[in-house]
This record gives C-alpha cells, sequence and structure tokens, in this order.
C-alpha cells in the first residue's frame, strides 16, 4: 500500500488522543496545535516540571549511544533541538547530524540554538513513518520523547530500522510506567500539579494534560522491547530511569 493510501484509510480509523479517540486523520493536526503553542516555552517548562531531569536523562542516553566522529545521526521528533545539540558535541564538527520534527515551530526554535551555538545541522520537517532517506544511511538513531505521540508506532519504527545502518543502533529515550510504589504521588503530580504549573507559566494547562494522558497510553517497558523486535530490531534491551518514571530503549539492526 502506498503513502497515499495509507493517508486515505486514516480519515476514518480511530486512535488515541491522550484519553479521548480522535480521527487518525485528525491526530497529527491536534498534535501539531498542541505544539505549536507549546513551543516557545518547552524547555522552560521541561525544566520545570522535569525538575531538571530531563536534562540527566538526555546525557545518559547520548553516552549509552556510543556516538564516534565521523557518524551519522538522526534526531526523530528532535524539537527544540537539545539532542541534537548534545550529539553535535559528540561528533566535534565531524559527520551528520539531522535534526528531525512534523512540528514547524519546534524546528525553528532548534535550529536557531543550534546555529547560536555555532552549528550548521541539516533540519528536516518530516513524518517519522515516512522518513525521506535512503535504507542503511545512518548510524545512530534517537527518539526523545517523541515515540509516544506518533500515530503508528509500528510503522514508525519499521521505518527507523530501514534507514539504520547494519550494526547500528536506535535510542528510544520515553516516559514510561514507574514503579508501584511510585505510581500514586507520580499520577498526582501528573494530572494535578503539572496542569496547575503549567497554566500559570505558559498557560497551556490543557495541552500539558494531554501531554500527561499522552504518558499514560504509551505502551510499558516490556511491550514497547516487543514492539521494537516485531519492527526488526535486535538484542532489545531497556533502562528504567528515576524509579521507571523514564525508561530508555536501544535495539539494534543485523
Amino acid at each position: 500500500m502506498n503513502e497515499q493510501n495509507q493517508k486515505e484509510n486514516r480519515a476514518e480509523k480511530l486512535t488515541d488522543f491522550g484519553f479521548s479517540k480522535v480521527k487518525e486523520a485528525d491526530k497529527e493536526k491536534q498534535v501539531k496545535a498542541v505544539f505549536d503553542q507549546v513551543a516557545p516555552k518547552y524547555d522552560l517548562m521541561n525544566d520545570v516540571l522535569s525538575f531538571g531531569m530531563h536534562r540527566l536523562w538526555k546525557q545518559y542516553a547520548i553516552d549509552r549511544a556510543e556516538i564516534q566522529p565521523g557518524m551519522k545521526v538522526l534526531d526523530i521528533a528532535g524539537g527544540t533541538g537539545d539532542m541534537s545539540l548534545l550529539v553535535q558535541k559528540k561528533l566535534s564538527g565531524t559527520g551528520e547530524v539531522w535534526l528531525s520534527d512534523i512540528n514547524h515551530e519546534m524546528l525553528k526554535i532548534g535550529d536557531e540554538r543550534l546555529k547560536n551555538a555555532g552549528y550548521h545541522p541539516y533540519v528536516l520537517t518530516c513524518d517519522a513513518e515516512y522518513l525521506p532517506f535512503p535504507d542503511g544511511y545512518f548510524d545512530v538513531l534517537i527518539v526523545s520523547f517523541g515515540l509516544r505521540n506518533m500515530t503508528h508506532k509500528d510503522r514508525a519504527l519499521r521505518e527507523m530500522q530501514r534507514v539504520l545502518k547494519p550494526g547500528g543502533r536506535l535510542m528510544v529515550l520515553e516516559f514510561s510506567k514507574p514503579v508501584a510504589l511510585m505510581r500514586p504521588f507520580y499520577d498526582f503530580y501528573s494530572f494535578k500539579v503539572m496542569p496547575f504549573l503549567s497554566a500559570k507559566i505558559a498557560g497551556h494547562s490543557e495541552n500539558y494534560r494531554y501531554l500527561a494522558e499522552s504518558i499514560r497510553m504509551h505502551p510499558d517497558q516490556k511491550t514497547l522491547a516487543k514492539i521494537m523486535r516485531e519492527a526488526g530490531f535486535e538484542r532489545v534491551e531497556w533502562k528504567n530511569l528515576t524509579f521507571g518514571i523514564t525508561a530508555l530503549h536501544i535495539g539494534y539492526k543485523n
């Protein structure tokens, strides 16, 4: 089935948008609207809502990626470019870094951030389900807090596997299912504290309510590992971070 037919078939199918159900054809527009609105204060809110922990999680993912000078790296759903900036530092001016996202407003911020740091990345607006790259192009792929917003995670993961070189690795950093003891506190924080802080700081409490709901609808650690294996990745493993609030999944292409 070609891309046009796939998009046409999405017109009537329903999918998750947080706790709600929407037509697949509408989800992309609604997710885009959320990130258009939160883009100007997205990085500030990440720092506030995670107490700065997101920086440690991202640095850990980059360190585990074992990026070497000369590599080609694709930052998928890279938004405001903080992961691409960490990759650039690892590459020391060699190789290629592609910053990609479906949201143009987020990418504008990422592009400016990288240029202000003295880098000149490739920046591309694209859908992760239809990556415009040849087979086996990249050494490392990184998806940081973006997979849960994708309508067809399995399709996106198959595309990631396709554009990865044999021996390459995929790094998926995403919110996950915390340990049982942590869940009551995490739920209170997510659905009471986060919307309150978001309204006060960014003025978009409903958008952050969607983001909290999207985390709950995302597959748990074991299920995501299974989906990655079914997409063709080998030796899939994961590491819980901060009691499982976040998890780093790693998969390899043989």
